[in-house]
């Protein structure tokens, strides 16, 4: 079974709910930054959690986030695209912040095999911020959605992104 995201919408199974996407909507990455949600079919290679804020119930692997704990997005480093080790000399995103939209990360395996530089990195579905504002170019729903989506969901479950309504 697939989970299925749209502009408006992720839904799996009976679960339907308003999700959150890139700022410039769903389509064809070209390039790192560029703020678009990526079409295609994924899967999900592991959870990423803070154990401190959630328990987490799932037949999925999974890795507590830890302090430091990043996400490589710089095209210039050898480590693109990957979770990384803090401190880093190279751009990248932490994932252990105050705020909790990271909480809960599914990671896609969005350019993942082979990793093309440049071509996006982190395609992540996260905790949304309470008005749903739009992402960099992951999808992002609330956390009881998708506390509730992972009990669900096993290590077969793929992720669909598309334009269809």
């Amino acid at each position: 079974m697939h989970i299925l995201i749209n502009k408006n919408y992720l839904t799996y199974n009976k679960l339907k709910v308003r999700c959150a996407i890139g700022k410039k909507g769903i389509g064809y990455k070209r390039k790192e930054g560029d703020l678009i949600t990526p079409l295609g079919e994924f899967n999900i290679k592991y959870i990423l959690y803070r154990k401190d804020r959630v328990k987490v119930s799932t037949k999925l692997k999974k890795k507590v986030i830890k302090k430091n704990m990043g996400w490589c997005d710089d095209p210039k480093s050898i480590n693109y695209n990957k979770l990384v080790k803090l401190p880093f000399n190279y751009k990248h995103e932490k994932l252990y912040i105050n705020e909790n939209i990271y909480d809960i990360i599914l990671v896609l395996n969005y350019n993942m095999n082979p990793i093309k530089k440049n071509k996006g990195s982190a395609i992540f579905i996260h905790i949304a911020k309470n008005n749903f504002k739009k992402t960099k170019g992951c999808v992002a729903i609330k956390k009881v959605s998708l506390i509730k989506l992972i009990k669900k969901i096993n290590p077969y479950t793929k992720v669909k992104i598309s334009l269809q309504k």
